[in-house]
């Protein structure tokens, strides 16, 4: 097993801890992005058109020639037509092309939206993301890499930090802020409507319960922070590419074990 540093609240190293064996699983590409792209499906709600869209109207075809509103031998396109008292008729309805006419093939509510995939090959993923987050061919690729090795664990004296420059320091001090401000650097804005700026990804934060030091780090811009009981796939590889710089908290790191 890899023993990596544990560094505390003033960037020194406080000891050593073994990292669990998920850190040495195969990465699993194929799977890591089946599992992002079946975690953004579940976010999409399904839209559909009223089923009486276009048709509420008393436009119909009628083609007996005897009938009250005949529309034959008129010398019109046999289409549905609004009808009128004293059995005049009206404007063309019903048909898409026509104008105040029902969509062609409109959005259906069963239609499948969302990728599925097996629990176990969702686990499987869950593992591959978290072991790319110790090798530093997948996160160099995305990243400014620290000097010091991968993966960079917080010992329990950094769950007290609880205010914004605290963290940044400690960013400073173990060369992290240089990929914040990479993710800084290159905002810009969103397109359309939405507005906003679009910030890059940056250092993913993985604590074990819900403290001081999530509250503070989050305020960094590109930097997210997650609970390991709630982390997904999408978190440690974004856009489906594995690789995140990733900072563990000890307790963390203890319950990665139990995966």
């Amino acid at each position: 097993m890899v023993n990596v540093n544990l560094y505390s609240k003033d960037g020194s190293q406080s000891g050593k801890i073994e990292l669990p064996s998920v850190f040495s699983e195969e990465v699993r590409e194929d799977l890591i992005r089946r599992a992002v792209l079946s975690e953004e499906t579940e976010l999409l709600q399904p839209k559909g058109a009223f089923k009486r869209a276009g048709l509420q109207t008393t436009a119909r075809y009628i083609g007996r020639k005897e009938a009250y509103h005949s529309l034959k031998n008129r010398g019109i396109a046999k289409l549905p037509r609004e009808l009128y008292p004293k059995g005049r008729i009206g404007r063309v309805r019903v048909v898409p092309w026509s104008v105040k006419g029902r969509r062609a093939h409109p959005p259906k509510v069963e239609k499948i939206i969302v990728e599925r995939i097996n629990a176990r090959e969702k686990k499987k993923a869950l593992l591959s993301a978290i072991s790319a987050t110790a090798k530093k061919e997948f996160v160099g690729k995305k990243h400014v890499l620290p000097k010091i090795d991968i993966p960079i664990v917080f010992d329990d004296s950094c769950s007290s930090l609880s205010k914004t420059k605290d963290v940044a320091k400690l960013f400073e001090q173990l060369e992290l802020i240089k990929d914040v401000e990479r993710a800084k650097s290159k905002r810009k804005p969103n397109n359309g409507r939405k507005g906003g700026v679009k910030t890059p990804h940056s250092v993913l934060l993985v604590v074990d319960k819900e403290d001081k030091l999530m509250k503070a780090a989050k305020n960094l811009p590109g930097v997210s922070v997650a609970k390991v009981d709630s982390l997904k796939v999408s978190d440690l590889a974004p856009g489906g590419v594995p690789g995140r710089l990733t900072v563990w908290t000890k307790s963390a790191i203890s319950r990665l074990s139990s995966l």
